[in-house]
Protein backbone atom coordinates (compact mmCIF):
# COMPACT_ATOMS: atom_id res chain seq x y z
CA UNK A 1 0.00 0.00 0.00
CA UNK A 2 1.36 3.40 -0.96
CA UNK A 3 1.09 6.10 1.73
CA UNK A 4 1.75 9.75 0.96
CA UNK A 5 3.01 12.01 3.75
CA UNK A 6 2.79 15.77 4.13
CA UNK A 7 4.08 17.82 7.07
CA UNK A 8 2.05 20.81 8.17
CA UNK A 9 3.15 23.47 10.64
CA UNK A 10 0.18 24.32 12.84
CA UNK A 11 -0.59 28.03 12.70
CA UNK A 12 -2.13 30.08 15.50
CA UNK A 13 -5.14 30.87 13.28
CA UNK A 14 -5.97 27.15 13.20
CA UNK A 15 -6.58 27.00 16.95
CA UNK A 16 -9.57 27.86 19.11
CA UNK A 17 -9.69 29.76 22.44
CA UNK A 18 -8.41 26.66 24.24
CA UNK A 19 -5.28 26.65 22.07
CA UNK A 20 -6.37 23.40 20.42
CA UNK A 21 -6.61 22.96 16.65
CA UNK A 22 -10.21 23.69 15.63
CA UNK A 23 -11.84 20.50 14.32
CA UNK A 24 -12.63 21.80 10.82
CA UNK A 25 -8.95 22.38 10.08
CA UNK A 26 -8.42 18.62 9.96
CA UNK A 27 -10.65 18.59 6.86
CA UNK A 28 -8.39 21.14 5.18
CA UNK A 29 -5.35 19.05 6.08
CA UNK A 30 -7.05 16.00 4.56
CA UNK A 31 -7.52 17.94 1.31
CA UNK A 32 -3.83 18.85 1.40
CA UNK A 33 -3.05 15.16 1.92
CA UNK A 34 -5.22 14.07 -1.03
CA UNK A 35 -3.61 16.66 -3.28
CA UNK A 36 -0.14 15.48 -2.22
CA UNK A 37 -1.07 11.84 -2.88
CA UNK A 38 -2.39 12.71 -6.34
CA UNK A 39 0.78 14.70 -7.13
CA UNK A 40 2.99 11.88 -5.80
CA UNK A 41 1.31 9.59 -8.34
CA UNK A 42 2.02 12.10 -11.15
CA UNK A 43 -1.59 13.18 -11.65
CA UNK A 44 -3.10 16.65 -11.38
CA UNK A 45 -6.48 17.41 -9.84
CA UNK A 46 -6.51 20.95 -11.25
CA UNK A 47 -6.18 19.40 -14.71
CA UNK A 48 -9.20 17.21 -14.03
CA UNK A 49 -11.21 20.32 -13.15
CA UNK A 50 -9.92 22.14 -16.24
CA UNK A 51 -11.26 19.22 -18.29
CA UNK A 52 -14.74 19.79 -16.81
CA UNK A 53 -14.83 17.33 -13.90
CA UNK A 54 -15.01 17.60 -10.11
CA UNK A 55 -14.55 15.09 -7.31
CA UNK A 56 -16.82 16.15 -4.44
CA UNK A 57 -16.85 14.55 -1.00
CA UNK A 58 -19.92 12.33 -0.63
CA UNK A 59 -19.18 10.96 2.84
CA UNK A 60 -16.72 11.75 5.61
CA UNK A 61 -15.89 10.19 8.94
CA UNK A 62 -13.25 11.44 11.35
CA UNK A 63 -12.18 10.35 14.83
CA UNK A 64 -10.30 12.78 17.01
CA UNK A 65 -7.90 11.02 19.38
CA UNK A 66 -5.30 13.47 20.73
CA UNK A 67 -5.44 17.27 20.59
CA UNK A 68 -2.95 19.18 18.48
CA UNK A 69 -1.78 22.68 19.37
CA UNK A 70 -0.20 25.79 17.88
CA UNK A 71 3.49 25.45 17.08
CA UNK A 72 3.43 21.69 16.65
CA UNK A 73 4.06 19.87 13.40
CA UNK A 74 1.36 17.59 12.04
CA UNK A 75 2.01 14.83 9.54
CA UNK A 76 -0.87 13.88 7.28
CA UNK A 77 -0.65 10.32 5.95
CA UNK A 78 -2.99 9.59 3.03
CA UNK A 79 -3.72 6.42 1.06
CA UNK A 80 -6.38 4.89 -1.17
CA UNK A 81 -8.61 2.81 1.07
CA UNK A 82 -10.85 1.54 -1.74
CA UNK A 83 -11.52 2.29 -5.37
CA UNK A 84 -14.47 1.19 -7.42
CA UNK A 85 -16.35 1.95 -10.59
CA UNK A 86 -17.67 5.28 -9.27
CA UNK A 87 -16.31 5.79 -5.75
CA UNK A 88 -12.89 6.30 -4.26
CA UNK A 89 -12.35 6.23 -0.53
CA UNK A 90 -9.21 7.81 0.92
CA UNK A 91 -7.82 6.91 4.33
CA UNK A 92 -5.97 9.33 6.60
CA UNK A 93 -3.92 9.46 9.76
CA UNK A 94 -2.89 12.78 11.24
CA UNK A 95 0.08 12.37 13.52
CA UNK A 96 1.97 14.38 16.14
CA UNK A 97 5.73 14.73 15.62
CA UNK A 98 6.31 11.83 18.03
CA UNK A 99 4.03 9.55 15.98
CA UNK A 100 1.02 9.76 18.31
CA UNK A 101 -2.19 9.57 16.31
CA UNK A 102 -4.17 12.81 16.58
CA UNK A 103 -6.98 11.76 14.22
CA UNK A 104 -8.00 9.08 11.76
CA UNK A 105 -10.44 9.58 8.92
CA UNK A 106 -11.91 8.36 5.65
CA UNK A 107 -13.51 10.42 2.89
CA UNK A 108 -15.52 9.09 -0.02
CA UNK A 109 -15.51 10.84 -3.40
CA UNK A 110 -17.13 10.47 -6.81
CA UNK A 111 -16.13 12.11 -10.08
CA UNK A 112 -18.89 14.20 -11.64
CA UNK A 113 -19.28 16.35 -14.73
CA UNK A 114 -18.95 19.97 -13.67
CA UNK A 115 -21.89 21.20 -15.73
CA UNK A 116 -24.53 18.73 -14.49
CA UNK A 117 -23.03 16.87 -11.50
CA UNK A 118 -23.73 13.49 -13.07
CA UNK A 119 -21.31 10.78 -11.91
CA UNK A 120 -18.65 9.65 -14.37
CA UNK A 121 -16.29 6.71 -14.10
CA UNK A 122 -12.65 7.73 -13.63
CA UNK A 123 -11.84 4.81 -15.92
CA UNK A 124 -13.70 6.54 -18.74
CA UNK A 125 -12.05 9.97 -18.44
CA UNK A 126 -8.59 9.10 -17.04
CA UNK A 127 -7.83 5.39 -17.54
CA UNK A 128 -4.21 5.64 -16.34
CA UNK A 129 -5.32 7.36 -13.12
CA UNK A 130 -8.05 4.76 -12.58
CA UNK A 131 -5.60 1.89 -13.13
CA UNK A 132 -3.11 3.35 -10.65
CA UNK A 133 -5.82 3.79 -8.00
CA UNK A 134 -7.02 0.21 -8.57
CA UNK A 135 -3.44 -1.04 -8.20
CA UNK A 136 -2.85 0.85 -4.95
CA UNK A 137 -6.24 0.47 -3.27
CA UNK A 138 -6.60 -1.81 -0.27
CA UNK A 139 -9.88 -3.01 -1.81
CA UNK A 140 -11.37 -2.65 -5.28
CA UNK A 141 -15.15 -2.75 -5.77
Amino acid sequence: MYVSEKEIEIRYAETDQMGVVYHANYLIWMEIGRTKLIEDLDFNYAGLEADGYLSPVTDLSIRYKAAMRYGEMATVRTWIESHGKLRTTYGYEILHADGTVAATAVSEHVVVKKDNFRPVSLRKIAPEWDAKYAELAKTVD
